[in-house]
């Protein structure tokens, strides 16, 4: 049996009707907003020459605010969650946009470099709550029986932005200035929060009955082996994801490693589009197919990456097999953790955050003792146990759909 959770109540009191339908106006806000926080942490990446001049420290400095982002969600996910799980939902979200607004606007006004990354730390704070709420958000405004739609919906905004917002945000600062990028993120956010305001219906906060402390939701059978597949697959997926440029130049396809992302995002385009097909009843078939696709890519990158036709075919399986991971997971966890639902999505954001900067960490000391071709040979390594604990969480965690029924 799937845990009752508050989400459920909550969807009790709504009218039913013969043939229930997503909110696809209030999803696709919400879509909006994972797009402007997963943008916001990785726009200065395809910027950086110009910010780091502009603020007159070295590049290396200057890609410290992508680390300082993920700090800023990774040390606060919990505790803001924690403190503001009686808040309505809406009232929430807005304040964390806002928040995106204020920090994005710094960054693009900023003249200094601790400013800067004090706005950049900010960005992360937000990042973290936004994200902390999104998931369980998108569950209580859909029906019961597309509720893994809904968050398949919202978490379109993680692809779209990887695929499509970071090559347009770096041709927009090569063409009009970094700044400029930036003012754009705040106009973005400015029009999202009138959205947001207009759209989107409103949820309770969690009941006083039902907040608990984070162990307690790690007492709950399921969300442990949810978040060690979290921390170790989004591990192995950072390990290559973050140096593909300089893998791929190994292999002298380095001019190329655009092309090769615009494959990707597009393939976890379908990737989340199927999962969100079938994750209200195929939830373990598709983790497990997750995986393996991963695998498969990291397969031929290991054994065939000087093969060009095939590292395309492996940057195809890769985006299929990751597009739909952050949907599996955020649902995962939330059926999961029940009653606990909103302390177990905090801990996957941060755990989350946690292993995109261990990703980064663990890329480097491999690139400087084994060279990049000990990427993908890590991938496969790291997707053992995570293929491991899905198959074994057959009860809980990731159950059939026997199981969940």
């Amino acid at each position: 049996m799937r845990n009752r959770t508050p989400l459920d109540t909550d969807l009790e009191r709504q009218p039913r009707t013969a043939s229930p339908r997503l909110p696809l106006t209030a999803l696709l806000a919400l879509a909006t907003a994972v797009f402007v926080t997963s943008l916001t942490e990785t726009l200065p990446a395809g910027v950086l020459p110009a910010m780091s001049t502009d603020l007159g420290v070295g590049e290396s400095a200057m890609g410290q605010s992508v680390t300082v982002y993920a700090a800023g969600t990774a040390l606060t996910a919990i505790p803001l969650s924690a403190a503001t799980a009686h808040w309505r939902r809406k009232r929430l979200l807005l304040a964390a946009m806002a928040g995106f607004a204020v920090a994005n606007t710094v960054t693009a006004a900023s003249a200094n470099y601790p400013l800067t990354m004090a706005a950049r730390f900010t960005a992360g704070v937000a990042a973290g709550l936004a994200w902390a709420l999104l998931a369980g958000y998108a569950r209580r405004l859909a029906p019961p029986a597309l509720q893994g739609k809904a968050v398949a919906v919202v978490m379109t905004g993680i692809p779209v932005a990887l695929s499509l917002g970071v090559p347009a945000g770096t041709y927009l600062g090569g063409a009009l200035g970094w700044r400029t990028a930036f003012w754009l993120m705040t106009a973005l956010t400015a029009v999202l929060l009138g959205w947001i305001a207009v759209g989107v219906p409103d949820r309770p906060g969690q009941r006083p009955e039902a907040r608990g402390g984070m162990l307690r939701a790690l007492t709950v059978p399921g969300v442990a082996p949810v978040l060690f597949v979290t921390l170790v697959f989004v591990l192995a997926h950072t390990v290559l994801y973050a140096y593909i440029a300089t893998f791929l130049d190994r292999f002298g396809m380095g001019d190329r490693a655009d092309l090769v992302l615009l494959v990707f995002g597009g393939a976890s385009l379908i990737g989340i589009w199927v999962v969100g097909a079938h994750i209200d009843r195929r939830l373990r078939a598709l983790t497990v197919a997750s995986t393996l696709l991963v695998g498969a890519a990291a397969v031929l990158l290991a054994g065939y990456a000087g093969t060009e036709p095939l590292v395309w075919l492996a940057a195809a399986l890769w985006g299929l097999g990751w597009g739909g991971a952050p949907t599996l997971l955020q649902t995962a966890v939330a059926e999961a953790g029940g009653e606990q639902a909103d302390a177990a999505q905090a801990m996957l954001v941060t755990l989350w955050n946690a292993a995109m900067a261990g990703g980064g960490a663990v890329g480097g000391i491999l690139l400087g003792l084994f060279g990049a071709t000990a990427f993908p040979w890590t991938v496969l390594v790291l997707l053992v146990p995570v293929l491991a604990v899905v198959v074994g969480a057959r009860a809980h965690g990731f159950p059939g759909a026997t199981a969940r029924r």
